[in-house]
């Protein structure tokens, strides 16, 4: 009795293992099989008064999707995210998802609660800091702010992003809402919150920032480039 109940043990004790082992693989294959792409950003990116199938990071995701090899878009966005509360997440959010890149798509709120441009400064480049330490990539959106925050103000704010995106050698998407800013048909009725038919040009505006950081993008432009300039010299070699 006491041998089969030996037995009994030792299955018990080896079988979590196993199945553990057997979850931690297919985690990874999972993970081989897609490559993630994190965006860090507020209600201009959490699809605010839409589905969130409609959203410019579900377009993205689509698009991302179809590629080879595919890559999955995780989207962090939060309406009402602010700098700090990015700040505070994007950690966990890293440790989280191992992404290839990040986008970081915040400050607006910042802005428009008239917040020291110093401050925003100093969350955006922990947090870019922090993607380069984890060995990401980084495209970071830029914003603009409504005349009635004053022209000086403006100034102060926009070249934050610039400055950021210098000195932590990330891509710089100069203006989130590039091109339609000011069609107030393509937004919402609080004259805020880019409406769905905006959002596929949200897309178009951060598309070239984001598949040129991506791994490979690289090598892709000069396999072009080299496809390119055979094509061109065959008529050279002819003669």
């Amino acid at each position: 009795m006491r041998g089969w109940l030996g037995i009994c043990l030792c299955f018990a004790l080896l079988g979590p293992p196993v199945a553990t082992n057997t979850a931690a693989a297919l985690t990874e294959q999972r993970a081989a099989a897609h490559t993630t792409v994190l965006v860090l950003g507020d209600s201009l990116s959490a699809a605010y008064g839409m589905a969130p199938r409609q959203g410019w990071v579900a377009l993205l995701g689509e698009k991302l999707g179809a590629m080879h090899p595919p890559h999955r878009v995780v989207n962090a966005s939060i309406s009402g995210e602010t700098t700090a509360g990015g700040r505070s997440r994007l950690p966990r959010l890293l440790s989280q998802h191992r992404p290839v890149l990040v986008v970081i798509a915040l400050g607006a709120n910042d802005g428009l609660r008239g917040l020291p441009p110093a401050s925003m400064e100093e969350n955006l480049n922990a947090m870019a800091q922090a993607v380069r330490v984890q060995g990401s990539r980084l495209v970071l959106a830029g914003m603009r702010l409504p005349p009635n925050y004053g022209a000086a103000y403006d100034r102060q704010f926009r070249s934050v992003f610039e400055r950021v995106a210098t000195s932590q050698g990330a891509r710089l998407v100069p203006f989130l809402l590039e091109g339609f800013a000011d069609r107030r048909e393509l937004f919402q009725s609080d004259g805020l919150h880019p409406a769905v038919a905006a959002q596929r040009l949200i897309l178009q505006t951060m598309w070239p920032s984001i598949r040129s950081s991506l791994p490979g993008a690289r090598a892709e432009r000069s396999s072009s480039a080299r496809g390119a300039l055979a094509r061109i010299a065959l008529p050279h070699q002819r003669l």
